[in-house]
């Protein structure tokens, strides 16, 4: 049978959506699982390609049911977005999560976490993580000639994959996204938009105010202005005043001097 037959085969097995199993034991690791999923979502939001999920079933073999397993956090690159059941590889292209992050809990038996090991070196997994935020321990494995190898220096390590950097210089894991951003949690992404937020409110409210007083400074100016024109304008009329003064006193002096010069002529000599 081909393989497009196969694919338009019917698959008649079902494959269950839940193991049963609690996403978390407790709050801190349920932060992180959250955290690393929303960061990996955000920081490939223009990703049509990849597709992020977390505690979702990967099914690796087609007609295998009992053969899954769900990581904390997975992204397979080379898959379109989309809400899933859960991850049939077989539908997927043939394509498994390239890389997976496991968030350790103190319940997590060293024998499940192997068989878990086991499993993603086997399907196909590049990368693989693992952070225990009750010790603040990271560690990772990559892919070279067909194994998971450790990662030395895992602790200022950049995925060859997603471009994320892995810092614990604080003791604590920050995960730098390929653009520089930090992953954070829900609520320090609410806290830092309502900062913002007010940062923006606060830059309005100062805006407001310089321009109301640029405003203040520009009527200021326009009533000195204005205090100006009018004095210009009363000295032009002083200067109007002074000059009509000089011409009835110029045309008076004419009057006096026609009048004395006709007497003169009539043989009258004022005294």
């Amino acid at each position: 049978m081909s393989s497009v037959e196969q694919e338009l085969e019917p698959d008649l097995i079902e494959y269950p959506v839940s193991d049963g199993e609690p996403i978390a034991d407790n709050t801190l690791q349920f932060e992180w699982i959250v955290t690393i999923k929303g960061g990996l979502e955000a920081a490939f939001r223009n990703r049509p390609d990849v597709f992020v999920a977390g505690d979702l079933l990967w099914y690796p073999v087609r007609g295998v049911p009992g053969l899954c397993t769900a990581p904390d956090a997975m992204v397979a690159i080379g898959r379109p977005k989309g809400h899933r059941r859960s991850y049939l590889q077989w539908k997927e292209g043939g394509i498994p999560p390239q890389v997976v992050f496991e968030v350790l809990s103190p319940g997590n038996r060293p024998g499940r976490m192997a068989e878990k090991f086991r499993f993603y070196e086997t399907y196909g997994v590049e990368e693989y993580y693992i952070y225990d935020p009750d010790n603040e321990e990271l560690a990772g494995w990559r892919r070279v000639q067909g194994v998971l190898e450790p990662i030395d220096g895992v602790e200022d390590w950049t995925s060859p994959l997603l471009g994320v950097r892995f810092d614990m210089s604080t003791g604590t894991l920050k995960l730098h996204g390929p653009d520089g951003r930090v992953f954070r949690t829900y609520l320090e992404n609410v806290e830092r938009a309502e900062a913002g937020e007010q940062r923006a409110v606060e830059e309005h409210r100062s805006a407001e105010i310089e321009r109301r007083r640029a405003e203040a400074r520009e009527r200021d100016l326009e009533i000195e202005r204005d205090r100006a024109a009018a004095k210009e304008r009363q000295l032009e009329l002083e200067r109007d005043r002074a000059d009509a003064e000089r011409s009835r006193a110029d045309a008076e002096r004419a009057r006096a001097e026609r009048l004395l010069n006709k007497l003169r002529e009539l043989g009258i000599e004022p005294e």
